[in-house]
C-alpha cells in the first residue's frame, strides 16, 4: 500500500472552479482514496466537503501539504508549515521559487517540485 495513504494531506489552493488545478487535484485525490483535506482563505466548502481557510484550522494537522498557487503564496504556506511543524511540502510546477527551497531547507522540511498526481500515476 502506498505509505501517503496514511498520511493526511492537505491541498492549498483548492478553488471552486473545477477548470482550476487545484480543485481538479483536490477532486481526484479524493476519488482515488487519499485522505485529503482542502484549503483556501475563502473558506466554505468544495465538493460537499469543508474548504479550511489555512494549516492552523486542520486537526489533527496535516502531515503533508500540497501547494496549488503561485510561488508567494507558497512563501506563506511555508511559513505556515514551519510554525506547525509539518515535516513535507510538495510544489505543484509554479508554486515554487528559490526562495522558497532555501527557506524550506533551512527549515528542515523536505520539498519535492514536481506534479503529485502524475509522480503518483493518479494522472
Amino acid at each position: 500500500m502506498d505509505q501517503l495513504r496514511r498520511k493526511r494531506i492537505a491541498v492549498v489552493g483548492v478553488s471552486d472552479d473545477p477548470d482550476k488545478y487545484g480543485h481538479r487535484i483536490f477532486r481526484d485525490m479524493l476519488k482515488a482514496g487519499y485522505p485529503v483535506e482542502a484549503v483556501n482563505p475563502k473558506g466554505g466548502s468544495v465538493l460537499g466537503r469543508r474548504r479550511y481557510r489555512n494549516l492552523g484550522e486542520i486537526t489533527p494537522k496535516p502531515d503533508m501539504v500540497i501547494a496549488v498557487v503561485p510561488p508567494e503564496a507558497t512563501e506563506k504556506v511555508l511559513e505556515e508549515c514551519r510554525l506547525l511543524g509539518i515535516g513535507e511540502l510538495w510544489l505543484q510546477p509554479g508554486s515554487g521559487s528559490p526562495e522558497v527551497q532555501e527557506k524550506a531547507e533551512k527549515y528542515g522540511i523536505r520539498t519535492v517540485s514536481a506534479c503529485f498526481m502524475a509522480e503518483k500515476g493518479i494522472w
